[in-house]
């Protein structure tokens, strides 16, 4: 089997990945679990954000990679992350929120053959070299 991907958006999220691609060029996302936005996937411009030896690459969404810490990592690697736009605020430092929209995660459990694909595929501490 084909280990699934860990991070993959919704039409909603892949519409709104394109209008801020168009207005603001290559996007980052970043998911922290930190203070000030909780668990939110954050979106900024490519590069705006360092990434750290303990951020960890998940994949990409509408041509844009996606980071999240390894701490949240943690709590997130059973799950498929599936990033969704909902109108709303959203993160007082994310790209969407002048748009009246919001990221926002959602997540699917691997099933046990998922997760059996998973284990053989290493993860990417980071991905700098394409920032």
């Amino acid at each position: 089997m084909t280990a699934p991907p860990r991070v993959v958006a919704t039409e909603a999220a892949l519409a709104l990945i394109e209008c801020l691609t168009a207005r603001h060029g290559p996007l980052m996302f970043h998911q922290s679990g930190g203070c000030c936005d909780g668990s939110s996937p954050m979106c900024y411009p490519r590069g705006d954000l360092i990434i750290g030896a303990q951020d960890v690459y998940l994949g990409d969404i509408g041509g844009q990679p996606f980071y999240i810490g390894a701490a949240q990592y943690e709590y997130w690697k059973h799950t498929q992350i599936i990033i969704d736009a909902i109108p709303g605020r959203g993160g007082m430092f994310s790209l969407e929120g002048p748009q009246g929209m919001r990221f926002i995660s959602r997540g699917r459990l691997f099933d046990e053959a998922q997760r059996a694909a998973l284990e053989g595929q290493a993860l990417t501490q980071s991905r700098t070299e394409s920032l």
